[in-house]
């Protein structure tokens, strides 16, 4: 959490805002899923050793490597351009949303390497260590060392993690092993892309403030201990792409319509009336057309709710399909990591994935 408690940043007076020099902030900077799925479409397939467990088959969270009959490595990387002004906050962001791979592939994290790129001539050396301050107390927090890592003098602010970790090979959690009747649970509540918008027109209160900054620095600690689970089946978080494209990601993995409830889904506090007043993201659009073909939604259905559905998550929520004789103890797990707005979301049909993937009712 910042010391300052407010909106507005700590930088010095003379250095402009973080999010002035960034065209796109958090998560919200991917590259649409359309466009990435054609950019990955050109590359040509290479030989895949036996002992990569994960890769890039199913758009899951992380590389997964055997090391040996007990250990798999675990490795991911995350980085971005600011979602807030003050530097802490940015880089405790960052960091958290970097180490959830980790945590939602089952993993326990290790180490992290720094990934680093600032404009030097604009941003103060006491700024810009104050982002590697903010990730190295998240860091911290995840009882990891940050270990080195690469700096670059860029035009935009950029900062991230590469992660490694460690899991048993026999408790990887995937995004794509959901089976017909499970049902869905996501641990932290929607609307940290539409709270950033709002902060960067300058319509975020204090309130709204902390708790934007309380969702994106809280690590997604249950998922070493739902991956121990045998009712747990698969596990993704959601990020850039939005609770509808992750959980799409997770129906065309198991073959199967998910049907989300959309009146369950935890929303953070004030997040409807600031869609409903025009503060949204430009990634939330996007993120529509790549894939709101596959998407069936309610006649009845506003147009912020969209906006909510497909809202970007800078360090998002975990997704778990669980089988329903396990959910009690699932939202145990979630309530005993401190994140009191886990719910039941949705569930997977037995309906195999057509025109439609994804369904709100």
């Amino acid at each position: 959490m910042s010391s300052h408690g407010h909106a507005s940043p700590s930088t010095p007076d003379s250095e402009p805002r973080l999010t002035s020099l960034a065209h796109g902030g958090g998560c919200g900077c991917k590259i649409a899923p359309g466009v990435l799925r054609e950019i990955l479409r050109e590359q040509v397939p290479l030989a895949v050793p036996p002992q990569l467990l994960v890769g890039l088959e199913t758009s899951d969270d992380a590389a997964v490597y055997r090391l040996n009959d007990e250990q798999a490595l675990v490795a991911t990387t995350d980085f971005f351009m600011p979602v807030v002004d003050d530097p802490f906050d940015f880089g405790a962001i960052a960091a958290a949303n970097a180490i959830s791979d980790v945590y939602a592939m089952g993993g326990r994290p290790i180490l992290a390497l720094a990934l680093v790129g600032m404009p030097v001539n604009v941003l103060s050396a006491a700024t810009i260590a104050r982002v590697l301050e903010g990730g190295r107390t998240v860091c911290a927090r995840a009882g990891i060392p940050v270990a080195g890592g690469h700096s670059i003098d860029s035009v935009e602010p950029i900062y991230g993690l590469v992660v490694m970790g460690l899991v048993h090979p026999d408790h990887v959690m995937r995004n794509s092993a959901a089976r017909p009747g499970d049902l869905l649970v996501l641990g932290k509540p929607l609307g940290v892309g539409i709270l950033s918008a709002a902060l960067k027109k300058g319509e975020l209160d204090p309130a709204g403030y902390r708790r934007l900054i309380e969702t994106t620095t809280r690590l997604n600690t249950p998922g070493p201990e739902l991956a121990q689970m045998p009712g747990v089946h698969a596990l993704t978080d959601v990020t850039g792409f939005g609770l509808a494209g992750h959980a799409l990601e997770m129906a065309r993995g198991c073959g199967h319509v998910i049907e989300l409830h959309w009146p369950k889904v935890p929303r953070l506090e004030g997040v409807e009336a600031l869609a409903a007043a025009g503060a949204v993201t430009g990634a939330s659009g996007r993120n529509w057309v790549a894939y709101g073909g596959e998407v069936e939604v309610p006649r009845d259905y506003y147009a912020f709710e969209r906006a909510i559905l497909t809202d970007p998550q800078t360090s998002g929520g975990l997704l778990a399909a669980c089988a329903p004789d396990s959910i009690d103890a699932v939202l145990a797990v979630f309530r005993r990591h401190g994140f009191g707005h886990a719910a039941v979301v949705g569930e997977v049909s037995a309906a195999p994935i057509g025109a439609t993937a994804l369904r709100v009712c």
